[in-house]
């Protein structure tokens, strides 16, 4: 049985790198976990929102749509959805392309979960702004293909923290491979833990200013990540995080014992 704590934690973005897993695969896969006994670790399928239609699930099913080409296309791809057999969207993960009016969010006006992404530019500010204003909430690109894609602790801590100070929820995508910080064997990238980050998010609610943030996302001992998790009582503060590798993830919070063997 998966803990109340990590229900929903991690949303399945087996279709998106480093995966890219095709999406009949992707589709089968998510279904099987939704039969399984760590069910309900997993939140919705994430899906492209201008590939909704080629989606053949079979049952009634949880998606996230992913619209990169910015709010303007939202109301098309949630019309496609509405067309295409067993979809149930509950969230939206939108993109702010350069160049977008902001205003142009306020038209989003579906009653499901809508994610911002936060750019990393001089814009940032200004989004974080509108996502406030407009009762949305934020997402948080932790990770990619390349290193220059990997946020630092510094520069994570203070997006934490304005969200805790704003009190907006957050999700991550992209990046949180392993419980905890780590240099990535493969490409050597400095990549963010999730149990890092969830203990950040619940410190910064606690009134944790950015520079013990900073430190708790520097901790890279599994070990001492897992007992402070173990501590934590009340709920989740940190909505989840995208990843393509779920049973990963499971089978990390199996071995430090946060969720007994299944």
């Amino acid at each position: 049985m998966i803990p109340q704590f990590f229900r929903r934690l991690c949303d399945d973005t087996a279709v998106f790198p480093p995966g890219n897993a095709p999406l009949d695969v992707a589709v089968q896969q998510h279904l099987e976990y939704r039969a399984s006994p760590f069910a309900d670790l997993i939140g919705p399928l994430v899906v492209p929102m201008d590939r909704v239609t080629e989606l053949d699930l079979g049952a009634r099913t949880e998606v996230t749509l992913t619209a990169p080409a910015g709010p303007s296309s939202v109301a098309a791809g949630l019309r496609a959805a509405d067309r295409t057999a067993g979809v149930t969207v509950v969230a939206i993960e939108v993109a702010v392309p350069v160049g977008t009016n902001i205003d142009v969010l306020r038209t989003i006006t579906q009653d499901i979960d809508i994610y911002v992404e936060i750019p990393r530019d001089a814009r940032r500010d200004a989004i974080f702004d509108a996502v406030d204003e407009f009762g949305y909430r934020a997402e948080f690109r932790i990770g990619g293909v390349t290193a220059d894609q990997y946020p630092d602790e510094q520069e994570l801590a203070a997006s934490i923290y304005e969200a805790a100070q704003r009190e907006v929820h957050f999700k991550a995508t992209a990046g949180l491979q392993h419980a905890a910080r780590n240099t990535g064997p493969d490409n050597g990238f400095e990549q963010h833990g999730f149990l890092n980050v969830i203990l950040a998010a619940q410190a910064a609610h606690s009134g944790a200013r950015v520079g013990e943030l900073e430190k708790i996302l520097a901790i890279r001992d599994a070990d001492v990540l897992a007992g402070l998790v173990a501590g934590i009582e009340g709920q989740r503060e940190f909505a989840s995080f995208g990843t393509g590798c779920i049973r990963k993830s499971l089978d990390e919070l199996v071995g430090l014992g946060l969720v007994p063997p299944l």
